[in-house]
């Protein structure tokens, strides 16, 4: 049930009539008519802008539609009436019916709220990708939690959802974590090492030395690294990966799929991404113009084979290929995304963090050139974490050497606390993450708030229980909600109203934060609920020695705790029966 759907299909087959009725031409776009709730609830219940929008093309007074709109949307037993306020927009208030069936629809649906808005259209969100060179930082933690909402969003709007790591163990990068490792396995064999500028002396090392050297004992003592390199690559990725695994384990994060960049490398996938882009015209040997700013001490011009980028919406063409024959770090993952292509998803999203914004453009250019602008690429930026301790810079013992990881964090505070706060911020606004506040019991710690509403209503139905009033969902749905007729409880119910809309919103913008804002305010009308009780006794879920009313109003807080549940749900937040 999505009210706000029903009546946006209401407006539109009303204007279908008046252009029946020749009031308003044919042929006029509804697609921008939209129906929403009025910044001013004082306004009415809902607002539509069908008139303003419609107004120019009809060739017509916005408020000449609104009035001739109006007559036919309070013909319909839904509306209670239709108000044209300012040059044109139509308020709308609903029957008290419909918020009845609203509180009804959540208590008897289990899927209410949930959207096919996305057709099972299927969609690869690749997500957190983090070098293997060890544990996850906070900085990885925010995008982990991130990619995994939204996962978890566009799976309950009806897409088909995968969720992929792009391991980077291609580069350079993995060999230095091998020579790492290996000073960690000369030093579990006792010897005294030095650390080279540019290593990875985090003591996450020590043990995957210590294995390294359970497994070949001394074999690699005193040996080149051509002898060594390779093989200790692939046991510190592997045990890197086993840690990052953990890592997201703690967050409840599990993939779907782990790809390998290494796999890229030999296959001839490489050379088939940039055969399918030459074959299009989009590669040809070229120099590129100096950098802008200050001109590196090292650069001078090179011919290289380049991507024509700018052909779909780069600000410059990108080299795929070094003068020496080496493809440049962008080949091996425009062939990475040409894999993702090639298997068949119908729309991409990459959550990266806020230092691959200068990547946005041309990894964009790289999907609309290799699909031919049938799948369309999201890339999603998270801004940094920055952590306080009562309003001070935190610093914690680093286990990784060089930073806060993710399981530091999550020591701290546990993963629901930590996922809820994560996305308290829109992800590409900065994000600051204090322990104290973050863990507080008030209502400026949106986390505690929304889960002490959840408590809240279970705490009335113990009470309920306990006064012998049956308050199983079906009996509730099967209450006399007429009772329900205080403004509060019929904003609460309005609230309740928005969330199959919000879920779309969310859906379609890619903005899982926005669940949580909804949670909030959500929580905010049971509290604010609850405590009106405490000054006007009829507003108090428990009458006593009227269980009719009181199964009326448990109704509405336990249609708004299952809307919290499935919020929290989506976040990856385990929903708390009780505050201790």
């Amino acid at each position: 049930m999505n009210i706000f759907a029903d009546i946006r299909t209401l407006v539109i087959d009303a204007l279908a009539d008046l252009v029946r009725d020749g009031v308003l031409p044919d042929g006029l776009s509804t697609d921008a008519v939209t129906v929403e709730p009025p910044r001013d609830p004082g306004h009415g219940d809902m607002a539509t802008n069908a008139a303003m929008v419609l107004a120019k093309p009809a060739g017509l007074k916005p408020r000449d539609i609104a009035d001739a709109l109006s007559a036919r949307l309070v013909a319909d037993d839904r509306i209670a009436s239709a108000d044209v306020a300012g040059p044109g927009f139509l308020n709308l208030r609903l029957d008290a019916g419909i918020w009845r069936g609203v509180v009804i629809a959540a208590l008897t649906d289990p899927g209410y709220g949930r959207s096919k808005m996305g057709n099972n259209q299927r969609t690869l969100v690749e997500y957190v990708s983090a070098n293997p060179t060890g544990p996850l930082h906070v900085g990885h933690t925010r995008g982990a939690v991130f990619g995994d909402a939204l996962a978890s969003l566009l799976d309950y709007a009806g897409y088909d959802v995968t969720r992929e790591y792009y391991i980077n163990d291609g580069g350079a990068q993995v060999d230095v974590l091998a020579r790492s490792v290996y000073l960690r396995y000369q030093e579990a064999h006792d010897l005294s090492v030095d650390w080279p500028e540019g290593t990875y002396p985090g003591d996450y090392l020590i043990e995957v030395g210590e294995a390294l050297k359970a497994k070949v004992g001394d074999a690699y003592l005193d040996q080149p690294e051509s002898v060594w390199l390779e093989e200790v690559r692939s046991f510190a990725t592997d045990a890197m990966m086993d840690l990052i695994r953990g890592d997201l384990a703690l967050l409840g994060i599990e993939m779907d799929v782990f790809f390998s960049e290494k796999s890229l490398y030999g296959s001839g996938k490489i050379e088939k991404a940039i055969e399918r882009l030459d074959a299009a015209g989009l590669i040809y040997r070229g120099t590129l113009e100096p950098p802008k700013g200050k001109m590196p001490d090292d650069w001078e011009p090179r011919e290289q084979t380049l991507f024509k980028s700018t052909a779909h919406g780069d600000d410059v063409d990108r080299p795929v290929q070094k003068s020496d024959g080496a493809w440049t770090y962008f080949a091996p993952d425009i062939a990475y995304h040409y894999d993702k292509v090639e298997r068949g998803f119908d729309a991409l999203i990459d959550v990266f963090g806020a230092d691959h914004g200068g990547y946005v453009k041309r990894m964009k250019a790289a999907v609309s050139a290799l699909s031919n602008g049938r799948v369309p690429l999201d890339i999603k930026l998270t801004q940094l974490v920055k952590l306080y301790q009562n309003g001070e810079p935190f610093k914690m013992s680093k286990r990784a050497g060089t930073f806060i990881t993710l399981s530091d964090v999550v020591e701290q505070v546990g993963p629901d606390v930590t996922r809820f706060h994560m996305l308290t911020r829109k992800n590409d606004a900065p994000l600051d993450f204090d322990f104290a506040k973050v863990t507080e019991q008030s209502k400026d710690n949106p986390v505690f708030y929304v889960q002490y509403a959840h408590a809240r209503v279970n705490s009335v139905l113990r009470k309920a229980r306990e006064a012998e009033i049956t308050v199983d969902d079906a009996t509730l749905a099967g209450a006399d909600l007429s009772a329900l007729s205080h403004a509060a409880e019929t904003a609460l119910a309005a609230k309740i109203a928005e969330w199959p809309r919000l879920v779309e919103i969310a859906a379609r913008t890619h903005e899982p934060h926005r669940v949580a804002f909804y949670l909030y305010d959500l929580a905010s009308d049971v509290h604010g609920l609850w405590n009106a009780g405490n000054t006007d006794t009829s507003l108090r879920f428990l009458q006593d020695g009227d269980n009719a009313t009181s199964q009326a109003k448990i109704a509405l807080i336990r249609a708004a705790q299952v809307v919290i549940a499935a919020g929290l749900g989506i976040l990856g937040v385990t929903p708390v029966e009780e505050m201790r």
